[in-house]
């Protein structure tokens, strides 16, 4: 009983692989291949639209007799088989991608004429679907207008779609709208089964090699930027509907942020404070609610260190919040919200993309612009020669004002804002102020002249370099008393047009300095503080006398190495690959469901039937070989039964043996003899 266990133990993966493969073969595999339309009217597959007429004329002709009469459930069979086979649109994609979106009429149509006879059947089964493109024209692709896409560095979305499918027929409203939203961000193009060869290429692949597209048509087809084949493309499946379709592929394919939607409760609390002193905040006001646009979250993207963007869904009670907050009359409107106590821009009304975007370029900037990592060489702020008058200007000059966020910084901020607003009247006035110094007015004019602060916290060895002081402690790092004390100095650069002929002197370096195995900057630096009263006239007269020296005066040229301004942000989630985010339109859900799909397709495979059926064989043949290698040796082990011969000879050796030791004399290695004892020795032998 435990051998014969022990047998069934040991055979049980060939037992259990070989009903497998007959359960697939009996089972799993003819379910996979359901009888055809073909198979239907009698005919092999593939046949013409000739052969199938005639196979349904030869069919319908024996229904006239009471005998030849088919059932209804099979006189519907019949009947959609030949409608569709005989329509060279539906016939083609039945035939080549095994595409069949009307299938489910036939157990309608069985529900609703069930126990009639088929005389009361109402013919044709199925509608010809009328494509109307209207005056819409979209780029088609064809073969000679598909293979240049995959040069061009542009993402793209295509759709691909039959004339014969209605489904297509009713998605081409979203679609008009979906390239609208596409439009100066995307390339979009449409794609009709027709085109085989293209067809072929971009429909998925079964393991027998069947073409299909999963989810039927329309079928959605992207190629992100830099995508050269069709190994590449990124397939959309989810619900066909123009936001779902918009969200994967701005979140999906272009790896585009999204703009989260804010309530009149946590926009203070979720958005103004979090998003950083640094960033101009951007509010949209909607009536509709609808998600931002893929222009939109690109602009969003493209502007992200220097703007923060949100929505805000616009209700008629909450006028008196949003107009005391910022002067919102209606929806739709956009809100520009910058410096502390300053108004903020506000635009209502629609605006274009194009408009859209002079608007963020304006707006980008605060009324007194930051000095930031990403915005020094903009400014002119920079010693690495980049001045916002031109690569030709000789000297230029950056006034900065630092100190640590706070009303202290707030009120020097206000005070520069004056400055800057009236140099900027000035400018423009045909004839300057009297009052006004001619050279602080030109300079300004003249781009050689930049306003901006500093966050002396966050930028401490930036701020600590030029206010090297024993008081620099009250501007820059970290606070260390509740009142600050914001600085007001003036950088003046000079690049020298003749450099490599005259002798640089570097600049001793401070105990802050901690490049001293670096090259120096480009353009030379000299630091004046300010250190005179808080009034305008002052302070622009001081700026006035530090132009003109700086422009007259045949000043040092020193050179130094300038420490790099701190980055204010992290990098964002959405640069680091725009697979890595989930997008709603395709859940959890979705993609079990997908991979799931994808092990389906296995079970249709003709080929795992035998290759489950070699398996039990070949684990069958391995285990039986073990099993009978095994037990030979032990048979070969046992020891054999002695003969009665052989015992007899092994007593007769013992005896002699025995006897040659009994007749031999005892000799001194013998045991002790009988009576025997040691004899004592003498004194003198002892020594």
């Amino acid at each position: 009983m435990s051998s014969m266990a022990s047998k069934i133990k040991a055979y049980s993966v060939p037992v259990f692989l070989f009903s497998l493969s007959v359960f697939y073969q009996l089972v799993v595999l003819p379910r996979s291949f359901p009888a055809s339309h073909y198979d239907v009217l009698g005919i092999k597959r593939y046949s013409s639209v000739e052969e199938v007429k005639e196979a349904y004329d030869k069919m319908s002709s024996t229904w006239n007799s009471e005998a030849g009469i088919p059932a209804t459930s099979d006189f519907i069979k019949i009947q959609y088989a030949y409608e569709l086979l005989t329509n060279p649109l539906w016939k083609r994609d039945y035939d080549i991608f095994g595409i069949d979106e009307q299938a489910h009429i036939m157990d309608k149509i069985n529900l609703q004429y069930a126990g009639e006879s088929i005389s009361g059947i109402e013919l044709p089964l199925l509608e010809a679907t009328t494509f109307d493109l209207g005056f819409h024209t979209f780029n088609e692709f064809t073969s000679q207008e598909f293979a240049p896409m995959f040069d061009s560095s542009k993402p793209r979305l295509v759709l691909v779609y039959s004339l014969g499918s209605k489904r297509c027929a009713q998605f081409f409203s979203s679609w008009i709208d979906i390239t609208g939203l596409l439009d100066g961000v995307a390339g979009v193009g449409i794609l009709e089964l027709g085109e085989l060869q293209l067809a072929i290429s971009i429909a998925e692949r079964k393991p027998t090699g069947k073409v299909f597209f999963r989810n039927g048509l329309p079928s959605l087809v992207a190629f992100p930027s830099g995508c050269k084949a069709s190994a590449c493309l990124v397939r959309f499946e989810g619900d066909l509907s123009t936001d779902a379709v918009i969200d994967w592929f701005a979140t999906n394919v272009l790896g585009l942020p999204r703009i989260l939607y804010y309530s009149k409760e946590s926009l203070g609390q979720n958005f103004l404070a979090k998003s950083g002193p640094h960033k101009v905040k951007v509010i949209f006001f909607s009536k509709t609610g609808a998600r931002a646009t893929p222009f939109v979250r690109q602009t969003a993207k493209s502007y992200w260190a220097y703007t923060s963007f949100a929505f805000v869904l616009w209700r008629e009670e909450d006028f008196s919040v949003w107009w005391n907050a910022f002067e919102v009359e209606s929806a739709p409107a956009i809100v520009f919200v910058k410096d502390s106590g300053v108004k903020p821009v506000v635009v209502h009304g629609m605006v274009n993309n194009s408009e859209f975007v002079a608007l963020v370029e304006k707006n980008k900037q605060q009324e007194l612009p930051q000095l930031r990592s990403a915005t020094s060489m903009e400014l002119g702020c920079d010693a690495r020669g980049h001045s916002r008058a031109g690569n030709d200007t000789i000297s230029w000059y950056c006034v900065i004002l630092a100190g640590r966020l706070g009303p202290e910084l707030n009120k020097m901020r206000e005070i520069m804002r004056r400055i800057q607003e009236q140099l900027s009247i000035d400018s423009e006035s045909s004839e300057a102020d009297e009052e006004q110094p001619l050279a602080l007015t030109g300079a300004f004019k003249g781009k050689r002249l930049t306003f901006t602060w500093l966050d002396g916290e966050a930028q401490e060895k930036y701020c600590s370099y030029y206010l090297h002081s024993e008081t620099s402690y009250d501007t820059c790092g970290p606070r260390r008393d509740l009142i600050d004390v914001p600085k007001l100095f003036i950088v003046r650069y000079k690049r020298n047009a003749s450099e490599d002929d005259i002798k640089v002197d570097t600049k001793p370096k401070n105990i802050f300095n901690v490049f001293e195995d670096e090259d120096a900057d480009p353009a030379s630096q000299l630091v004046a503080k300010y250190n005179g009263s808080d009034e305008i006239s002052q302070i622009m007269l001081w700026m006035s006398e530090i132009i003109r020296d700086g422009d007259t005066r045949n000043l040092p040229f020193y050179r130094s190495k300038t420490p790099a301004l701190v980055p204010e942000d992290s990098e964002p989630i959405w640069s680091r690959g725009a697979q890595s985010i989930f997008s709603k339109s395709i859940g959890i859900k979705q993609r079990i469901y997908n991979n799931i799909s994808r092990i389906l397709d296995y079970l249709g495979d003709p080929r795992i039937g035998p290759i489950l059926l070699l398996g039990a064989l070949m684990s069958f043949g391995t285990i039986w070989l073990i099993r009978s290698q095994s037990t030979r040796p032990t048979q070969a082990n046992q020891p054999s039964q002695p003969n009665a011969k052989d015992e007899t000879r092994a007593r007769r050796r013992d005896r002699e043996k025995h006897a040659a030791k009994k007749d031999r004399p005892p000799s001194i290695t013998d045991s002790e003899p009988k009576g025997a004892y040691q004899m004592p020795l003498s004194d003198s032998e002892s020594e």
